[in-house]
């Protein structure tokens, strides 16, 4: 065994494992052991679950001494994003409103990674109830990228990311809404898989969206990426958008040559749409070369531009975030943290029309992707990099950047996240391979044949244990006034008072900043007006649950 125990991928330790030649024991006693000296610098766990760790990798190592090996999972330490229920042990959603809600049972991909034999070694930071930004002012500090310990690691799936990239677990799992997964895998230089929208259950994880939440895993490579899914995917009653389809081989699919794939790539996106820096365009020319040279046919193709999908997936999305908070967004409005509020207290300035309208422009975006697959297999887009500083985040760019990444969410099928290369400051550069729906085996097989040929999996982020933290983060925000004369502040207020909402000064200068941008946003939304197109939306079921913030 040459590489330190923590450093191994899924597929080398499962393999010691197997051969006897690795303890799952040394294994979790490794991880943990980096967890406590990595922690004070990384901040990236809510709770460790050491106890519980032991005594899963103890038992693992029993069963697999009496000659019952479970599968490639068994005795392998996974951390989980701290929005997905577990029985006994603290779900916070990383949010005040959360901060002693114990889980009465496991989510569903906990039970499923049990089963496999999998190790929980704790829960992972994230965003706000998976949203909002790195805040401050939450009760636990924002994760940071063990890259550059002054920058962003990515969200919502923070701690998730940095936990996988610095060795402190070989796998996670998080969760995707708008590019929760990817953008985190991106900015953090590890594998990140969203999965098709139904393929994996998310009964037991604390609902986004209940149109665009998808859970899925994140590794340092793809192939453990597949390996996790392996475990994942499949049909559960308890979630009303779970799909009945046939589970492939993933891992096996990684064998299968790449050769004349055709590959569509956006290159609107990173030139036009969301434009990056140059250090970002030329990786990307350099990865659809590298493709090119492995025999992917790879095409110039176009999609809708990113800020239509990100308004159908804002307009949605955070309407249903309102709803599912609306509880506790009237009765303890400052018990959420500023980031969320900035988010979510706009949508109540969404009407029913506004969601509505959204919903069939949604269905017009799933009918206008059908013959975009029958010309390609998969597309090439860019995730994100590199990793802006900590102190550098502003909440109110949710409204007015659109980003690259709820297409994925809105067309519902499959994406998987790469390291595409690194800039010049030595961060990581994320690209994603996107499919049609369920063409999990098509995106990972590319995404597998880039990680492998390009080379990004020989580089690790440098930690020293002992190391203080940088002190950064941003400043307090001095609010904008808002762009609205008096009757739009009436407006405001009005629609505000009507949702019940009884905020303070601040919190009342936090909507009415980004007002006008939510409001610019249903007006986009609401001019394609056809009452014939029936609207979007998941099919829920009697007896389909999801988890809610008690």
């Amino acid at each position: 065994m040459s590489a330190e125990p923590c450093f191994l991928t899924i597929a080398e330790a499962s393999r010691l494992i197997r051969a006897r030649r690795l303890s799952p024991v040394e294994l979790t006693e490794a991880c943990l052991a980096r967890i406590e000296a990595l922690g004070p610098q990384l901040d990236a766990f809510v709770t460790v679950t050491a106890d519980l760790a032991r005594a899963q990798a103890k038992a693992a190592e029993r069963e697999i001494a009496r000659g019952r090996h479970r599968g490639p999972l068994h005795g392998i330490p996974v951390a989980l994003k701290d929005i997905v229920d577990t029985r006994g042990i603290l779900t916070s959603g990383h949010s005040r409103v959360c901060i002693d809600r114990i889980g009465a049972e496991d989510a569903a991909v906990v039970r499923r990674l049990r089963e496999a034999g999998a190790v929980l070694v704790g829960k992972t930071a994230t965003h706000e109830f998976a949203h909002g930004g790195p805040s401050f002012d939450l009760p636990w500090p924002p994760a940071r990228n063990p890259w550059d310990l002054e920058r962003f690691t990515g969200g919502s799936s923070s701690g998730s990311a940095a936990a996988v990239a610095a060795g402190l677990a070989p796998f996670a799992i998080g969760s995707d809404t708008g590019g929760s997964i990817r953008g985190p895998a991106s900015l953090c230089g590890i594998a990140g898989l969203v999965p098709s929208a139904g393929l994996v259950s998310r009964a037991g994880v604390i609902p986004n969206s209940f149109t665009f939440d998808r859970v899925g895993p994140m590794a340092w490579t793809v192939e453990d990426c597949a390996i996790v899914l392996q475990a994942l995917a499949g049909h559960d009653p308890a979630d009303g958008g779970s799909v009945e389809v046939r589970i492939p081989d993933y891992r096996a699919a990684l064998r299968r040559s790449v050769k004349g794939l055709r590959v569509g790539v956006l290159r609107h996106v990173w030139e036009r749409d969301v434009p990056q820096p140059e250090e970002v365009g030329r990786t990307m020319d350099a990865a659809v070369a590298l493709l090119r040279a492995l025999g992917v046919r790879c095409q110039e193709a176009a999609v809708r531009p990113a800020l239509d999908y990100s308004d159908v997936k804002v307009a949605i999305a955070e309407t249903e975030l309102f709803s599912i908070h609306a509880r506790d967004l009237v009765a303890r409005p400052g018990d959420f943290g500023e980031d969320f509020l900035t988010r979510v207290l706009p949508a109540c300035l969404f009407q029913s029309t506004d969601y509505v309208q959204a919903s069939r422009e949604h269905r017009r975006m799933l009918a206008e992707a059908a013959p975009l697959w029958d010309r390609h297999d998969a597309l090439l887009s860019v995730v994100a990099g590199p990793a802006p500083r900590l102190d550098a985040h502003d909440s109110l760019r949710f409204w007015t950047n659109p980003n690259a990444n709820p297409m994925v969410n809105v067309l519902g099928g499959p994406a998987v996240a790469v390291c595409a290369g690194f800039g010049a400051q030595g961060l990581p550069i994320g690209l994603q391979v996107i499919g049609p729906p369920f063409a999990e085996t098509t995106v990972l097989r590319l995404g597998h044949a880039f990680e492998q040929a390009s080379g990004t999996r020989t580089r690790r982020p440098r930690l020293t244990a002992g190391e203080a933290q940088p002190k950064v983060a941003p400043a307090p925000r001095a609010l904008r006034p808002p762009a609205l004369d008096g009757a739009g502040v009436d407006l405001v207020r009005a629609m505000a008072a009507r949702c019940g909402l009884r905020l303070a000064e601040r919190q009342m200068a936090l909507l009415l900043e980004a007002a006008p941008h939510a409001l610019a946003l249903a007006d986009r939304v609401r001019r394609l007006h056809d009452r014939h197109v029936e609207p979007a939306g998941a099919l829920r079921v009697p007896g389909a649950t999801l988890a809610y913030p008690a």
